[in-house]
C-alpha cells in the first residue's frame, strides 16, 4: 500500500490493491487460457499439414485468436503497469509536478480508450451477418474483443487513477506504492 495517504485514503488504497489483485488474477487466467488455446490450435494445424490434410480455417482463426490475446494481454499489462513508459524525466520532477502529470496521463490513456471503445461498440451492427471467411463465427463477435479490452483498460487504469487522487505524498521509495511515471503509457 502506498504510505501517501493516512485513515480513510489508505483504505482506499488498500480497497484498490485488493481489486487489482484479483482482477490480474482473473484476467491471468483468461490470457493463459487463450494461450493455451492458441497453442493446440496452431500445433493441431501443423500436424495436419504435415499430412498433408490441411485444415483450412486454422491460419484465420489462430489470426484472431492471437488478436484477442494481444487485446486482452494489453488489459493485463495495464493492471500489472507493464505497459513502457518514460518514467525517468516525471521521476525527477517534485511530487506536485510529478502527480498532477501522471493524473494527466491517466486522463488521457483513459479517454483513448474511451473513444477505442465506444467506436467498438459503434461498429458492431455493421458488422452484423457479416462472418469469418472460412467458419461460421459472427464477425461482431471476433470484434467484441475490442470494446470488451477497452473495457478492462479502463477499469485498470481508474484504479491507478485513484490512487494518484487520493496520495497526498509520494510512496516511499522501494515500497509496495503506486506507480507513478511507470504508468505513463
Amino acid at each position: 500500500m502506498a504510505d501517501g495517504a493516512t485513515g480513510r485514503g489508505a483504505a482506499t488504497l488498500a480497497a484498490m490493491e485488493r481489486f487489482r489483485a484479483v482482477y490480474g488474477r482473473v484476467l491471468e487466467w483468461v490470457v493463459g487460457a487463450l494461450m493455451v488455446l492458441l497453442f493446440i490450435e496452431v500445433t493441431v494445424g501443423v500436424l495436419f499439414r504435415m499430412t498433408g490434410h490441411s485444415l483450412i480455417w486454422y491460419d484465420e482463426v489462430a489470426s484472431v485468436m492471437l488478436a484477442w490475446l494481444t487485446f486482452y494481454g494489453s488489459a493485463l499489462a495495464s493492471v500489472r503497469r507493464a505497459h513502457i513508459g518514460c518514467p525517468e524525466l516525471v521521476e525527477r520532477a517534485p511530487w506536485p509536478l510529478r502527480r498532477a502529470v501522471s493524473i494527466v496521463a491517466e486522463l488521457l490513456v483513459i479517454a483513448f480508450f474511451v473513444v477505442l471503445g465506444v467506436t467498438g461498440v459503434w461498429i458492431m451492427p455493421i458488422l452484423a451477418g457479416d462472418t469469418l471467411v472460412s467458419v461460421p463465427v459472427p464477425m461482431n463477435l471476433v470484434q467484441s474483443v475490442i470494446p470488451v479490452s477497452a473495457l478492462l483498460i479502463i477499469a485498470a487504469e481508474v484504479t491507478y487513477l485513484v490512487d494518484l487522487i487520493v496520495a497526498v505524498q509520494p510512496p516511499a521509495a522501494g515500497g509496495d506504492g503506486i506507480a507513478l511515471a511507470d504508468g505513463l503509457h
